[in-house]
């Protein structure tokens, strides 16, 4: 029952994401992003990277810039710029949480039981726990890269974890902004046939179904090491 809830879950999700895609003014937003990365040219993709690192520094929401990569950049591009952005902003943040902010971070964490059993689990496993955090989204990912600052798992651990563990979320919502676009394009007239449009929804299909599938593997990973830890 509960698997079942989880895919209804997620698809819902997809569509509302789709929906947005399409309605104003997130399509115009995401129109003139495409066209001021393409006045960049080249420049236009490590802007977007930058911009992608800030955001997730600033605790800002990354879901609007990831359907842009795939609006502007197309699926591989696009994931190509949302992972770039996100591991440095994660890898920044990480640092900033370790060297800059690990008082606060440490105070603001300390009475929460999830955090503290995390931490633990992290000093006995290392980049194993980040990686199926990663997978599994149990903490929200712009508080994740301060706190694992604080504990004790190395940087460049960390660093690869997270960014092979961030790879099946990014190629879902980049996949969702890449269909977007393919809407937008027919809306305005051009037309594709119907195996156009099969493969873009087996595509979506599919990823969806890894993304889910890993995230529940993640999951039971970590519950039977917080088991084992706790």
């Amino acid at each position: 029952m509960k698997s079942s809830w989880k895919w209804i879950t997620i698809a819902a999700v997809v569509v509302c994401l789709l929906a947005a895609a399409r309605l104003l003014p997130i399509v115009e937003w995401l129109r003139s992003f495409s066209a001021w990365s393409a006045k960049l040219g080249a420049f236009g993709f490590f802007a977007f990277v930058v911009v992608y690192a800030l955001d997730t520094i600033l605790f800002l929401p990354g879901w609007p810039l990831t359907l842009a990569a795939g609006f502007t950049f197309g699926l591989l591009l696009g994931t190509a710029a949302v992972s770039l952005g996100s591991i440095l902003g994660a890898a920044l943040a990480f640092l900033l949480g370790r060297f800059v902010a690990r008082g606060m971070i440490e105070s603001l964490t300390k009475r929460n039981q999830r955090f503290r059993a995390l931490d633990r689990a992290i000093g006995k496993e290392g980049w194993k726990i980040i990686f199926l955090l990663r997978l599994s989204p149990l903490i929200p990912f712009s508080i994740g890269n301060y706190f694992y600052g604080i504990t004790a798992v190395r940087f460049w651990p960390y660093f690869f974890a997270s960014w092979i563990g961030m790879l099946p979320g990014t190629v879902l919502y980049v996949y969702v902004g890449t269909i977007g676009k393919a809407g937008v394009v027919a809306t305005a007239g051009a037309k594709h046939g119907w195996e156009y449009w099969t493969f873009l929804s087996l595509g979506l299909g599919a990823t969806v179904f890894v993304t889910i599938w890993v995230t529940k593997i993640a999951r039971a990973a970590l519950r039977t090491s917080a088991e084992v830890t706790s």
